[in-house]
């Protein structure tokens, strides 16, 4: 029987990072991956597939207008392919995944690798292809795939997840969206830039819930504009197979919505099943995610990361808990992940990007809030460039420490660092109005809401330190 002193079972992002913290602290170890190819839902599935058909969506609305009355709208060259944007994806996702993770394999000299399903037979012990490996720890980082609800008719009418969506060669004359995170918006945006009449359905009040509601009002107003028909606040009833299929959501005629294909985005169930989890004195809560102590013990010699857990489904908090969790396993420490210090983006055109606590967050864990917005059209690169569909909101607490902020607009996910950085260490409103920033540019937006606490920024010139 071999033995190790770390068995990962998984082959994403916490997988890998777990194996790398593993290898660096010179631990023999073994990763045991089945179901998606090496690097997970990321780089298969996942953040990769859909930032580059979101690029090539972009790239073609670049052919189609014009923000300046000086620029004329370039003639259309030639005749835009899904099916070619579909290959020009597969390439890169293949490029990717041989250098980013099957090379990545190969270098760590303590790690060796396994193909096959693995299953917990006992505390320390994980069968795989019929043979049994004793391991000192067990970390399961097996993911999480989407959840499909439980709609009367969904399944007979036929549905798409992401994986699918992603090979499609063809965009759908009618696509149907069912829910309005992330996902749902990202690949919403992406289809009706290819041609598809959208409708994104979502059960909440507002579009991506985990967002502050104004923040989420200029993702809406944004996609409305390109002709996306967004429905809040509606539950669906059934789905009459067709065809068409038909989406109700009511009585009325207008609560009906009839497409050629339906994409499932309403949120992720873990990858538990079979894994044998209760003989390490495993448990499961709600859709199959593994219940774990703050430092990612879930049992006896057991540990788990990343979307199984359920915490928070990103590629970046993937690989921290991966690592914590190594570390904390072969070194015994219990470290854990600021989680509200973590940002995250949906990366749809403009972009919306959060981290820290909203302003109801704010107010149920304190009963205390205070908050800023400015608009885009108050930030002057934004005005020079004429793009001022935008905005940010900051949370402070009462001594003026910057808790949380939210943002959309172009470069939403990219001058939300300076927010987070600004969560992470504590820093005041004051700590970000010293700063001096370029100008122009928009990290400027973060800067113009943190000196809307002090004056009134749209009566402020630009050079107002």
């Amino acid at each position: 029987m071999d033995k190790y002193d770390l068995i990962v079972i998984g082959g994403g992002a916490a997988a890998f990072a777990a194996a790398t913290k593993a290898n660096d602290l010179g631990a023999a170890t073994l990763m045991i991956n089945a179901g998606l190819p090496l690097g997970g839902t990321c780089v298969n599935v996942g953040c990769v597939p859909s930032k580059h058909l979101l690029a090539i969506a972009e790239a073609l609305v670049a052919t189609r207008r014009s923000a300046f009355d000086s620029v004329p709208i370039p003639a259309a060259n030639g005749h835009f392919s899904v099916k070619a944007a579909r290959q020009e994806k597969d390439a890169l996702v293949e490029s990717l995944r041989n250098r980013n993770y099957e090379a990545v394999l190969q270098s760590l000299e303590h790690v060796d690798f396994r193909k096959g399903r693995g299953r917990i037979v006992a505390p320390g012990k994980v069968e795989v292809g019929g043979e049994v490996i004793e391991g000192r720890h067990i970390l399961v980082a097996t993911g999480s795939r989407a959840s499909v609800p439980p709609i009367p008719g969904l399944a007979e009418a036929g549905y798409l997840t992401n994986i699918e969506a992603l090979q499609l060669d063809e965009a759908p004359k009618k696509l149907v969206v069912i829910g309005g995170g992330p996902l749902g918006l990202e690949f919403a945006q992406i289809f009706a830039r290819f041609g598809s009449q959208v409708t994104v359905i979502e059960a909440l009040s507002q579009i991506v819930p985990k967002s502050e509601p104004e923040i989420a009002a200029v993702l809406q107003e944004a996609l409305e504009a390109e002709g996306i028909e967004i429905r809040t606040g509606m539950r669906i009833e059934r789905v009459q197979p067709g065809p068409p299929k038909t989406v109700v959501c009511g009585p009325k005629a207008t609560d009906c919505f009839e497409a050629d294909a339906i994409l499932v985005a309403t949120g992720i169930r873990a990858n538990t099943e079979e894994l044998g989890l209760e003989r390490a004195r495993g448990r499961l809560m709600k859709a199959g995610f593994i219940e774990t102590t703050n430092w990612y013990e879930a049992g006896q010699g057991l540990w788990a990361a990343g979307d199984v857990t359920g915490r928070m489904p990103l590629e970046t908090v993937a690989a921290k808990e991966g690592a914590l969790a190594a570390a904390n396993a072969l070194e015994g420490k219990r470290d854990s992940l600021n989680y509200d210090a973590v940002p995250w983006a949906v990366f749809t055109s403009p972009q919306l990007a959060g981290v820290g606590l909203t302003e109801s967050e704010s107010m149920a864990r304190t009963g205390y809030c205070n908050c800023r917005t400015v608009s885009y059209s108050q930030v002057p690169k934004a005005m020079a460039v004429k793009d001022t569909l935008g905005a940010v909101k900051l949370t402070v607490d009462r001594e003026n420490r910057i808790r949380g902020a939210y943002a959309c607009g172009t470069n939403a996910a990219e001058i939300i660092h300076e927010a987070t950085l600004a969560v992470r260490l504590g820093l005041t409103i004051q700590d970000i109005i010293d700063t001096v920033h370029v100008f122009p540019t928009y990290s400027e937006a973060i800067k113009l809401a943190a000196q809307a606490f002090t004056r009134d920024v749209s009566v402020m010139a630009c050079c107002i330190g």
